[in-house]
């Protein structure tokens, strides 16, 4: 996958989305949230990960000192400031080095990390914009089976820190399967607790609980932006377990 133009394509398509509704809307999905905050909180994103790359940063970026952190008050310059800010990160990772390693959440990445990190991330907000205004939401199969990829991975770092309980107990496993023909053994999940820690692969498997639909529902679903029964997830097995999984996973 070309992570560096997919995200500036998802990053487009969210902010036409942004751009034919009421910026008021709110947004279900992010308690407390207007589509307008919504639209600032990814744009301002998008220029935080591009300064820690440029900077080559290894610590944390306070957001307030992100340059040009606001867009602009009219519409369409708002729009190409979000735009800009996606192709401001591109543009850092190419400058600075792919392999460079700079700050993450999760310790020392390379540069382009971010770039994939950014798209899953806008990828996410473009759903919940979508769902608040109450527009269709399409998505690329391979795009959304590399977003659960990301989505575990960062699990695995994450889960069960600072003495929290992690997502599956004793023997429990998770099981996704996804539908979309193209995905093949990258449509296929399986998760469990190995040493003490999350772990997965690419594995067919029955799973304590398995979830079985398209790759891009499933997404959603990992991600807490849709219900089961609003979905077209056929669920088998233990459905406690998935709700622990969800009520013990970070986003």
């Amino acid at each position: 996958m070309d992570y560096a133009s997919t995200y500036l394509q998802e990053t487009r398509t969210f902010g036409e989305l942004i751009r034919a509704a009421d910026q008021s809307t709110p947004v279900p999905t992010c308690p407390g949230w207007t589509l307008d905050q919504l639209f600032r909180h990814v744009g301002r994103g998008d220029r935080w990960a591009a300064q820690i790359v440029r900077d080559r940063m290894d610590r944390f970026l306070d957001f307030r000192s992100v340059e040009d952190g606001r867009p602009p008050a009219d519409l369409n310059g708002a729009i190409a400031w979000l735009n800009g800010g996606a192709q401001r990160l591109v543009d850092a990772v190419k400058v600075t080095g792919a392999d460079t390693p700079v700050w993450t959440f999760l310790g020392p990445r390379p540069a382009n990390w971010w770039i994939r990190r950014r798209l899953h991330e806008n990828v996410v907000h473009r759903a919940d914009a979508a769902l608040a205004v109450g527009a269709d939401f399409s998505l690329d199969a391979e795009v959304a089976a590399d977003g659960i990829d990301e989505f575990l991975e960062r699990i695995v770092i994450q889960a069960g820190k600072d003495g929290a309980a992690l997502p599956l107990e004793g023997g429990d496993t998770l099981h996704l399967h996804a539908t979309d023909p193209v995905l093949g053994e990258a449509g296929e999940w399986t998760v469990a607790i190995a040493n003490g820690v999350v772990a997965w692969s690419h594995e067919h498997g029955k799973g304590t609980v398995a979830l079985r639909g398209t790759a891009t529902d499933l997404l959603l679903a990992m991600t807490r932006r849709v219900a089961l029964a609003d979905t077209g997830i056929a669920v088998f097995g233990d459905e406690a377990v998935w709700q622990r999984w969800l009520d013990r996973t970070p986003l």
